[in-house]
């Protein structure tokens, strides 16, 4: 699995979005969530992702886009470490449920825990 994060690999449709909330299973790590469900899609992909950030929180756009684009990238960037092995596909939103602005560093040791606990959830 590549460092991308492209159009294919991102969660766009709103019906998954809806079946994700109300059937999914969640997995936190304060301040990130990330709820998942086991589908199959229909290109070749295994993980389609999203990210949110509440506006209830971040009322500017420009704070929620920030953190969305950190978010991102995190996952970006550590997605090939723990979901090359996985066998069945996933969609996955990530939540940020914090109330302040989050660093870089912050959200990338905090994603890499949500991850571990991601996958050991899911190996039971």
């Amino acid at each position: 699995m590549k460092f991308t994060f492209n159009k294919k690999d991102k969660l766009k449709s709103k019906k998954l979005i809806e079946v994700l909330f109300t059937e999914g299973q969640s997995v936190t790590a304060y301040p990130l969530r990330l709820v998942y469900i086991n589908v199959s899609f229909d290109d070749a992909v295994l993980v389609k992702a999203g990210v949110s950030v509440s506006k209830r929180h971040f009322k500017k756009a420009v704070d929620r886009n920030r953190i969305k684009r950190l978010l991102r990238e995190s996952y970006r960037l550590n997605k090939p470490d723990y979901f090359n092995n996985i066998t069945t596909s996933y969609a996955l939103m990530i939540l940020y449920i914090g109330k302040d602005k989050p660093m870089f560093p912050e959200i990338e040791t905090i994603m890499n825990q949500l991850f571990e606990k991601f996958s050991n959830k899911v190996s039971q």
